[in-house]
């Protein structure tokens, strides 16, 4: 089943829900963003399924925010972000493994998705980048936490300098936990969970004592928020985004 850019199935008693808008490469609009998060919570309460599995269609995991639909305004950036906040709190809520098959580049905000998942298994074409700080735009989805608490030291140069992170470097810092082979990355992420999830009882126990607590989420969101705001009050945001379309565009002469 597919709804809008979402496809969902049931795959072994695990829901495999797929960003399927290859043409752009899986950019998230504003909708998208509102029924995954909607899509994680039917399923997270763990009645239906034993897990989740987020997924990408074709060469890109996602290219992040569709840049197509910028916010304008202070109000829309605001408004943008809370969807981005939104499906880190759908994901931490849940009952059930979440993790994160990784099967091409994941850029900006869809990278910082995976940070909240259980787990992030990628194929050979994994990669992560996340360019907000030469556009503008500040790094959401409380990535300002969950970054620094995987890869430590390492975030200061994945935000600041905007660097692209292949799969063999990310696993070594510990983006992802484990390299598959393209073909086997969504049945290996399946069988994960079903593994982790061998009683839900105690499962979900556990997920609720390993993941971040609420309260650190909510922090890194208020203080993502305010630097948001600080960004569109300078106008590095609006600068930024018109230099990314301005270099897009004379790439295309």
């Amino acid at each position: 089943m597919t709804d809008n850019y979402l496809g969902t199935r049931i795959d072994e008693d695990v829901a495999v829900l797929t960003l399927n808008r290859p043409a752009k490469l899986n950019a998230l609009d504003v909708a998208t963003r509102v029924q995954l998060a909607r899509t994680i919570r039917h399923f997270g309460t763990g009645d239906l399924v034993r897990g989740i599995v987020l997924t990408g269609t074709g060469r890109a995991f996602s290219a992040g925010e569709d840049l197509q639909s910028v916010p304008s305004t202070y109000d829309e950036i605001r408004q943008a972000v809370a969807t981005f906040h939104d499906i880190t709190r759908a994901i931490l809520e849940t009952q059930i493994p979440v993790i994160a098959a990784v099967n091409g580049i994941a850029v900006g905000g869809a990278s910082e998705i995976t940070l909240s998942c259980d787990a992030r298994i990628g194929g050979p074409a994994a990669e992560y980048f996340q360019p907000e700080n030469h556009r503008g735009i500040i790094i959401s989805n409380a990535s300002s936490f969950l970054l620094g608490r995987l890869v430590r030291n390492h975030a200061m140069r994945i935000v600041l300098g905007s660097e692209r992170i292949k799969a063999d470097e990310a696993l070594r810092i510990g983006l992802l936990d484990e390299i598959v082979s393209e073909e086997n990355l969504v049945a290996r992420a399946v069988d994960t969970v079903r593994r982790w999830n061998s009683d839900p009882r105690t499962t979900a126990l556990h997920l609720g004592l390993l993941r971040p607590r609420a309260d650190e989420i909510e922090a890194a969101f208020a203080r993502e928020d305010d630097a948001a705001r600080q960004s569109w009050e300078s106008g590095a945001f609006a600068e930024g985004i018109e230099s990314f379309w301005a270099s897009k565009n004379e790439r295309r002469r």
